[in-house]
């Protein structure tokens, strides 16, 4: 935050000598050529800065200060030009006054232009007509400028109602013309406005700084950040200097030192956190080449290569840089909390808090702490260092009495952190408190995150300082590594706490059964502890866990079932989404892994609170379904014993729920159930089972009428929309409907193919629309059916719909495309798992694939994980049997090539 006489940009003239310039303006007549001479001048100026930054481009401050200074020029000279030739403004003379970012002498290299042209008194028509002919050259030359015209009264009275004036003029600055009514109106808005405000103003701006966080995510730990406005970024920094500036008069940052706000070794922390998001902020515009604030994935790797970051073991260079940034937003948030303490105490001097008590009553043991004003806090200064198990004990009082802990002492826990070592690890009084803030039901996530912002997590818990700040460089997590553990296990004191029984029942139900809830919030916490490791992080996560939980203080059974829920926690999900449920197979695989009902009840529990971590609208109603089906199967399993136990008194109870359902005659029911085989009545829900049936029942009703029945209806229980076929059964079916709903801009989710033993083809396929939502509007569903009707009719397959190459956030993105094929998970067919980079019309094109050689699809899953596509097919050749070697060559071959990038085009 340079001050406004740009001292520190080295040679400005470099960047603009608007002498020069303005000698060139002197023998120009006309506003055309007025901005050809001051575009020729922001353009090598553009260039200067640009060739600068990437001689240095970790100096983004110097570029925003270099931008600044560019813009007040160019400003400047539109000015001379406009009041010399334009307009006579002799008798009305106004200030031009920089607001904002331009008021403060900082500019990323695309933010607007705010300029205020100030009048002593109302503003007359000939200042109208000078500003906006100032206005005009300024937008010829495509700045985004906002401006206002406003006389000093109008502007005090405004400054007194409207924050967000108020906060604007605090940073301006006198840009050009008569500095006179800016004088004036600054020393009005010091007597009028600001004295006597302090407080109205730092709790306008701390419930603005809220606001925004909810905005933005209210995490400084999302992978996409916003760099200016989001938790931890550069408006969090601005807001603790208006504040200083307003309070204290200070006209720099680094007199928040001498004003008692920062100490200087906290000041030296904001100025690194300062100059490394600026520099981040000025590559952001630089290569989207506007202003951009989200620091988006298509953007990461580039910023990380121009900020010279390396590849290195089990992290690449991107996710080294986007460990940096995220250390550097929690800087922000520490330096925040300190800031904020300390100016508590000097209001609390004037008889003004702004943080409230968090309690009325005093708690029941303190161990030694104190508390502040409600908050919990430390005696001494040398707390710790006495003791540094108190350190574990300060949060674990916290979390045990739903205390906030005062900023002076997450101070001094973050100073002497460093005290935790092996013997303090190894204390067993320590691992008893750390499982109690781990194990505490009431938001214990709030707690883990305080310690963890502390660095007492990491110190305690050296496996889990690895993943710190850890991003997952893909589209499908939305934290980083830390920030998705401690959120999971927040959602499962939820679940347990029952705030989560309408959306988890099982769930809730499920941990009034469980014999350990204290191993289960271990297993949550360690399950993704091994990521960025280079290798797989389930089976590095189980051997940490191995060392760790005796430590923690749970038994050897318990740590055995911890190591094994970190080992497979990603099995419930892999096979739920992947495998076809109705296959006993599938059933006896899965419960050969889990092997009793209490490692079940654990799994599927971690499962949900894993996978409703990853961020918003990952979960949905079809997970739970499928979750569920899978979790039921295996229960069953498990207690009744024998594989085939149950599977024919299962189909006959299917059968007899839909004879109640439909109320059909005895004999129909029959001869609809005969034609089905036992897969359909596993697989199909009880709605789904009876509207097939009146559609087959319809249909066939339709004497003589050989055109395939479609019927589209939305599914509550799955989120998304029902596309059901009921036609004759012909080689390349299935191709041909994905075709058609591809064309129609559908994406399926999944798929069940059923052949009658008559010969018909019954299948059912959920789709979403475009932006992952079910199709609730009639007439989209109606062209969903005439897409797959002209799909399916004639003779030729219709053509695999051509799509064309994502960009921006989506070309970050590279998956190599693999086929693996389990000829062991099905006893009756051969399963094929194909990875691909997800896109429209690629499920098409694999089963355009599968149709080229002549194999059957009984059953298609798929499965979307950010940019990676998961689609599984249950084959078998047209004669029925499974696969051979020769036949899972070709097809290997064939679906490779379906699933590169851009074989849809070249299939055209």
């Amino acid at each position: 935050m340079n001050g406004p006489g740009f001292d520190s940009i080295a040679k400005p003239r470099a960047v603009i000598d608007r002498r020069t310039v303005a000698a060139r303006l002197a023998v120009v007549e006309d506003a055309d050529a007025a901005v050809a001479v001051l575009r020729a001048a922001l353009d090598a100026g553009r260039e200067e800065v640009a060739a600068r930054f990437a001689r240095d481009p970790s100096d983004g401050r110097s570029v925003a200060g270099a931008t600044a200074f560019l813009h007040d020029q160019i400003v400047r000279l539109a000015f001379d030009f406009v009041t010399r030739d334009v307009a006579d403004t002799s008798g009305d003379t106004f200030a031009l006054v920089g607001l904002g970012g331009t008021g403060r002498g900082e500019m990323a290299p695309f933010s607007d232009v705010d300029l205020m042209f100030l009048t002593p008194g109302a503003p007359t028509d000939t200042q109208g007509i000078a500003a906006e002919a100032v206005l005009h050259l300024l937008w010829a030359l495509k700045l985004k400028v906002g401006h206002s015209i406003r006389s000093i009264d109008q502007l005090i009275d405004l400054a007194k109602s409207d924050m967000t004036v108020r906060t604007a003029f605090l940073e301006s600055r006198w840009i050009w013309g008569d500095s006179a009514p800016f004088d004036a109106a600054m020393a009005r808005y010091r007597k009028e406005v600001v004295t006597g405000t302090a407080a109205e103003f730092v709790a306008a701006k701390l419930a603005e700084r809220d606001a925004r966080h909810v905005r933005m995510g209210d995490s400084r730990y999302v992978v996409e950040p916003n760099v200016k406005d989001g938790k931890g970024g550069l408006r969090d920094l601005h807001t603790l200097y208006w504040i200083g500036k307003y309070v204290h008069g200070v006209a720099h940052p680094s007199e928040l030192v001498g004003a008692g706000l920062l100490s200087a070794a906290e000041y030296r922390k904001f100025d690194r956190a300062e100059r490394f998001l600026w520099a981040v902020r000025c590559h952001l515009h630089m290569l989207a080449g506007r202003a951009e604030e989200r620091l988006g994935f298509e953007h990461q790797r580039q910023i990380a290569a121009l900020m010279n970051y390396a590849d290195r073991p089990g992290k690449n260079a991107v996710e080294r840089f986007m460990r940096f940034y995220f250390l550097n937003a929690r800087a922000v948030g520490d330096l925040t909390g300190l800031f904020l303490a300390q100016l508590d105490e000097q209001l609390g001097k004037s008889g003004f808090r702004f943080a409230l008590p968090t309690i009325r009553r005093r708690p029941k043991r303190l161990a030694g702490l104190v508390l502040d004003r409600g908050r919990l806090s430390i005696p001494s200064d040398n707390y710790f260092k006495s003791d540094p198990v108190r350190l574990i004990e300060l949060f674990a009082l916290a979390a045990r009495e739903q205390l906030e802990i005062h900023p002076s002492a997450m101070r001094a826990a973050a100073r002497d952190a460093a005290l935790i070592d092996r013997a303090v690890r190894d204390d067993p009084r320590a691992n008893q408190l750390f499982l109690e803030v781990l194990t505490c039901i009431n938001k214990p996530e709030l707690v883990l995150r305080w310690m963890n912002e502390a660095g007492v997590f990491g110190r305690f818990v050296p496996d889990f300082a690895r993943v710190v700040a850890q991003m997952q460089f893909d589209m499908y997590h939305h934290y980083t590594v830390d920030e998705h553990s401690i959120r999971a296990i927040g959602l499962l004191a939820a679940i347990e706490r029952g705030d989560l029984k309408q959306d988890h029942p099982l769930s809730t139900a499920i941990l009034k059964q469980i014999g350990s809830r204290r191993l289960l919030y271990v297993a949550v916490l360690l399950h993704d502890i091994a990521k960025g490791r280079g290798g797989d992080h389930s089976v590095l996560g189980a051997e940490i866990a191995l060392k760790l939980c005796p430590r923690l203080g749970l038994d050897a059974a318990e740590t055995e079932t911890v190591a094994w829920l970190v080992r497979y926690h990603l099995l419930l999900s892999a096979t739920a989404f992947k495998r076809d449920l109705a296959d006993p197979k599938t059933i006896e695989d899965f419960v050969h892994q889990v092997q009793s009902p209490e490692r079940l009840r654990l799994l599927l529990v971690l499962t949900v609170v894993d996978i409703r971590a990853v961020g918003p609208g990952v979960w949905n109603d079809w997970k739970r379904t499928l979750l569920r089906t899978l979790f039921e199967a295996a229960e069953e399993r498990l207690r009744l014993g024998h594989k085939q136990h149950g599977r024919a008194e299962m189909v006959a109870r299917r059968q007899a729920e839909l004879a109640d359902a439909l109320g059909w005659k005895a004999s129909a029911i029959r001869a609809h159930a005969r034609r089905l085989p036992d897969s359909y009545w596993l697989a199909e829900p009880l709605p789904w089972q009876t509207a097939n049936a009146r559609q087959v029942a319809a249909a066939e009703a339709r004497i003589g009428e050989a055109k395939p029945s479609v019927v589209v209806e939305d599914d509550p229980d799955s989120g998304a929309t029902r596309v059901s076929v009921f036609t004759s059964d012909r080689e390349g079916l299935f191709y041909r409907i994905c075709a058609g709903l591809a064309a129609a801009g559908a994406n399926i989710i999944d798929a069940r193919i059923h052949t009658t033993r008559d010969g018909l083809a019954l299948d059912n396929l959920l789709v979403l629309d475009g932006r992952g939502q079910a199709y609730s509007d009639r007439r989209l569903r109606t062209r969903l059916v005439k897409a797959v009707e002209a799909a399916l009719a004639g003779g030729d397959a219709p053509p695999l719909p051509v799509t064309q190459a994502r960009g921006g956030r989506d070309a970050a993105f590279r998956v190599a495309p693999s086929v693996t094929i389990a000829d062991r998970a099905s006893t009756r067919t051969t399963v094929v798992e194909v990875n691909a980079r997800d896109r429209p019309a690629l499920l098409a094109g694999l089963a355009r694939a599968i149709h080229q050689q002549g194999h059957r699809i009984h059953s298609a899953h798929i499965a979307t994980y950010g940019e990676r596509a998961v689609d599984v097919f249950y084959l078998s050749r047209a004669d029925g049997k499974k696969l051979d070697e020769s036949d899972m060559a070709r097809l290997r071959e064939g679906l490779l090539a379906a699933a590169s990038e851009g074989a849809e085009a070249k299939a055209a």
